[in-house]
């Protein structure tokens, strides 16, 4: 068991914000009400955001080869090894580029026993209130729960927040990682993740791959509108995410994947029905969305705990967890649009004809963008679309032929 400091009764928060340093005072740790109140000052909030963003960090802990050699070509050469596995650590090497650490008293070792990392074992919460790793002169601390069902991951978090150190958590599955790296919004900087099984590697990878799209900015571009034209009568669909949109966002969707339009959300105020700020009224089933992965999936296979992608006015995008899809028969209006710098090529999307789904606008005075209600469109208004490529298997785009009209 790693040793653990006698007292953590205060606690101590410095945070580097673009307003610039934040030093808040000193409180005890067990004071939650004043924390919470505390931790949410302007430049504090700023951090967590890019805290929010910020590349998580993945080191390894294994003893089959096979897992070792999916980790590399993933990108991860960070391996943790038991101090007497030396001679594990030097076979590996001599195939794959690795940068193994050990353990050993107090912390993990380079080969040339430099301090990489304090290491803590805990068993229960109250080990956990006494931690103070902010003392540590390594720059890296992991953390391995023995049993980590009995400390929430949000504990550790909650614990350790403040601190400029990466902090890993050891875990045993990629669910677990996926906990810790969520919990309580920013979570934790890495994971170790300890595991024989190649398929938590593949399954950890892919989820930071989609995690990493978040803040990422899609280009989009101008198109004019060419058709307005009120078609009869479709089922149309409502995605509701477990998300609040702001003025700006919505979904990217269109009847072609080469040109997907950004459906404006109903969190804008309206005479006519209540502010829905969770919906987006996307269009009718057979229409494409975009979602993580640089993948789009039709509106009719969207349903609860599926993920979409977010977007702003601007192009930044954020996963969204769907929480309720609506299927309704509705009016349909057909909206038809084609780039200046590109007359042959058409777009078009099918949308409930209500003044409540709207379009998001291209900018206008003042660099100011709105949603344009699909009832008020009109010939040549500009709106805004991501174009990509349109061929499409199982969502994923291929190269290949394609006619779609």
């Amino acid at each position: 068991m790693a040793a653990l400091l006698p007292s953590a009764s205060l606690l101590q928060f410095t945070i580097k914000g673009e307003l610039g340093d934040c030093r808040l005072a000193h409180f005890p740790i067990r004071d939650k009400k004043r924390a919470q109140f505390q931790q949410y000052k302007p430049c504090v909030v700023k951090s967590m955001c890019a805290a929010k963003f910020q590349k998580k960090k993945v080191w390894v802990w294994t003893e089959k080869k096979e897992v070792m050699t999916a980790a590399v070509e993933r990108g991860w050469n960070t391996f943790i090894f038991p101090h007497h596995f030396r001679e594990l650590a030097a076979d590996w090497s001599s195939i794959a580029l690795l940068y193994p650490l050990f353990i050993e008293e107090g912390g993990l070792f380079d080969g040339e026993h430099k301090k990489i990392a304090a290491f803590f074992e805990i068993s229960s919460p109250e080990q956990l209130e006494k931690l103070q790793p902010l003392d540590e002169l390594a720059d890296n601390v992991v953390i391995n729960l023995l049993d980590w069902q009995v400390i929430p991951a949000e504990n550790i978090v909650a614990a350790i927040q403040g601190t400029q150190k990466t902090v890993f958590a050891v875990s045993k599955t990629s669910s677990e990682a996926q906990t810790f790296f969520e919990a309580l919004e920013q979570g934790l900087g890495g994971v170790v993740l300890k595991t024989e099984d190649v398929e938590s590697i593949l399954e950890l990878k892919d989820y930071l791959e989609r995690r990493n799209e978040e803040g990422s900015v899609l280009e989009l571009t101008k198109a004019r509108v060419t058709n307005v034209e009120m078609v009869g009568m479709g089922d149309r669909v409502c995605v509701d995410i477990c998300s609040i949109m702001k003025p700006g966002e919505g979904l990217l969707v269109g009847s072609f994947a080469r040109g997907l339009f950004l459906v404006h959300s109903e969190c804008l105020e309206s005479n006519y029905i209540s502010s829905r700020p969770f919906r987006v009224n996307a269009g009718p089933v057979h229409a494409y969305v975009a979602i993580p992965g640089g993948k789009t999936s039709y509106l009719s296979e969207l349903k609860a705990g599926k993920e979409v992608i977010v977007v702003d006015q601007n192009g930044r995008q954020r996963i969204a967890i769907v929480g309720r899809v609506k299927i309704e028969t509705r009016q349909l209006i057909l909206v038809e649009a084609k780039r200046d710098e590109d007359k042959e090529t058409s777009y078009s999307i099918l949308l409930q004809n209500a003044e409540t789904v709207a379009l998001v606008s291209s900018p206008g005075d003042g660099n100011q963008r709105r949603a344009i209600p699909v009832t008020s469109l009109k010939l040549g208004d500009e709106i805004l679309l991501r174009v990509q490529g349109g061929a499409r298997h199982t969502g994923i785009e291929i190269q290949e032929f394609i006619l779609e009209k």
